[in-house]
């Protein structure tokens, strides 16, 4: 079976391009309760398109093994982890300096079998980022991940863990130098304050600035000591569309390539910049969302893609499955195949929808003065910097293949160093299974939570149509600054971030 991507036409993207796709079929079950935005329901939604357009079979799918606490703690502080493994609805009134401390609560709420959804999502993540090192994969995608508002110590924006973090820190110890590109609608602060002051992570955000959720990303945020000018933050305004955009997105992300030279890319696709999110306010199409994932693939650099954002469900599942073709270099037609969510997508029943007539707050002047100062910034960056030789930390372990999976779907691979924690315990039966909302009742209950927010899901039953993977050698490189736990150890409660800003 083809486990590759098709060729496209010419130029830099008719290169064949190797796809991993991770996806667990219980993550769409996980609810966040009545009312709440983030309906991981969408990922289930997105991997329905992407089973009936014929697109898995294309793609090795597989089942992300979840993450362990220490795989966790190499970001986040224990007590943060600990405190996420053991709320419960039952006892989170038990727990009220707890809950206010790491921030969780309304925007953030305690559910049924929250840390394995933490779990999953970050495993797909990390996942990723071993089969990039391995050399297994060209692109590999986890539309379940990109919450990339977690911090060190808590939660914020509807992310509980920042499976980002995790996956750039796994993809240090192969590349010298890791760029990540987020173009959701809310500035992708908690993974920027994370690498803020080292040289080996580029982080660029293109989002909406200006009482809006969280706050961050100002154009002088540019990064402190080794880290200055190695973060890139593009404030936008209201009803940006596509050719605004990609004004922007084109020039800034081309010249990003040529001077800082990443060995992969990560790309958190929110899909809350779309015309006609919930929480949104851009007026971006499906297809010109995509341009970003098209542009990025064209550098053929090993690329992660995840999710993050998106609110109104059914164009979150459209363009997820839009930009999963765009991965593999198929053209996805749009007379959307009869399935079963076929009725979120009515009237019309297609993959693309019209951009709606919004005004574009965001002038050609103003674009070209944003344009300028970052092409101005990215100037001062003489070469791509280099890393001394440094003994490397321990891959992460991936465990064996469960081969008791009904559907075929493979973990990791068979050979790896993986191992499974024995204590490990199954997501919980008495999860609640989302309801099919109509959008109208969708919208009723966005009171009292925040405008914002990240986390996707997906469930539906495997297909079957994936493909064995060989155990591979691990392979790694220290990074440099970059604190790395052995196996078996954790870090200490500290401040939010991996270098902390001061």
């Amino acid at each position: 079976m083809d486990t590759g991507g098709n060729s496209l036409a010419s130029g830099p993207d008719g290169v064949k391009r190797k796809v991993c796709y991770f996806y667990d079929p219980e993550v769409g079950n996980y609810y966040y309760g009545q009312g709440h935005p983030m309906k991981p329901h969408r990922i289930r939604m997105t991997h329905a398109l992407l089973a009936h357009y014929g697109l898995l079979q294309h793609m090795q799918v597989l089942k992300p093994f979840p993450a362990r606490d220490r795989d966790l703690c190499r970001f986040h502080a224990d007590d943060y982890v600990s405190f996420l493994r053991s709320i419960t609805p039952e006892t989170q009134q038990d727990q009220i300096r707890q809950l206010k401390r790491f921030n969780v609560g309304e925007d953030c709420p305690v559910f049924d079998g929250l840390y394995s959804f933490c779990q999953t999502y970050a495993g797909g993540s990390v996942g990723g980022s071993v089969k990039l090192n391995h050399g297994l994969c060209d692109i590999a995608i986890n539309w379940a991940g990109g919450l990339h508002h977690a911090k060190k110590c808590e939660a914020s924006g509807f992310c509980y863990v920042n499976d980002i973090v995790l996956a750039i820190l796994e993809l240090l110890k192969q590349h010298e130098r890791v760029l990540y590109v987020d173009i959701d609608i809310h500035h992708g602060d908690g993974v920027e304050e994370a690498f803020y002051a080292t040289d080996r992570v580029m982080t660029v955000s293109f989002h909406k600035f200006g009482d809006y959720f969280p706050g961050t990303g100002h154009i002088q945020d540019i990064g402190y000591g080794s880290g200055k000018y190695y973060s890139l933050n593009v404030p936008l305004d209201d009803g940006i569309d596509d050719e605004s955009y990609h004004l922007l997105f084109k020039p800034i992300m081309g010249k990003v390539m040529e001077i800082f030279k990443p060995g992969a890319v990560v790309l958190q696709c929110g899909a809350d910049s779309l015309s006609g999110d919930r929480l949104g306010c851009f007026n971006l199409s499906i297809k010109g969302h995509a341009e970003c994932v098209k542009f990025m693939r064209s550098f053929n650099v090993p690329l992660l893609l995840l999710g993050g954002g998106g609110y109104t469900i059914r164009n979150v599942a459209r363009c997820w499955c839009y930009e999963t073709g765009v991965a593999l270099g198929i053209e996805v037609e749009d007379k959307m195949p009869e399935h079963e969510y076929y009725e979120y997508f009515g009237p019309d029943y297609t993959l693309h929808v019209a951009p709606s007539n919004m005004e574009n707050k965001n002038s050609r002047q103003m674009l070209e003065v944003i344009r300028n100062d970052l092409l101005q910034n990215l100037s001062k960056l003489q070469h791509a910097p280099s890393v001394p030789f440094q003994e490397r930390p321990p891959d992460t372990e991936t465990p064996e293949v469960d081969e008791d999976q009904e559907d075929g779907d493979k973990r990791w691979d068979a050979d790896s160093d993986m191992d499974v924690d024995d204590d490990r315990k199954p997501i919980p039966s008495r999860v609640k299974r989302e309801a099919v909302e109509s959008d109208a009742k969708d919208k009723d209950g966005v009171k009292g939570v925040m405008e914002r927010g990240k986390g996707f899901e997906v469930g539906m039953e495997e297909s079957g149509s994936t493909t064995k993977v060989s155990g591979v050698n691990s392979v790694g490189m220290e990074e440099a600054g970059v604190k790395m736990e052995e196996e078996g150890t954790t870090n200490k409660s500290g401040g939010d971030q991996v270098f902390p800003k001061t």
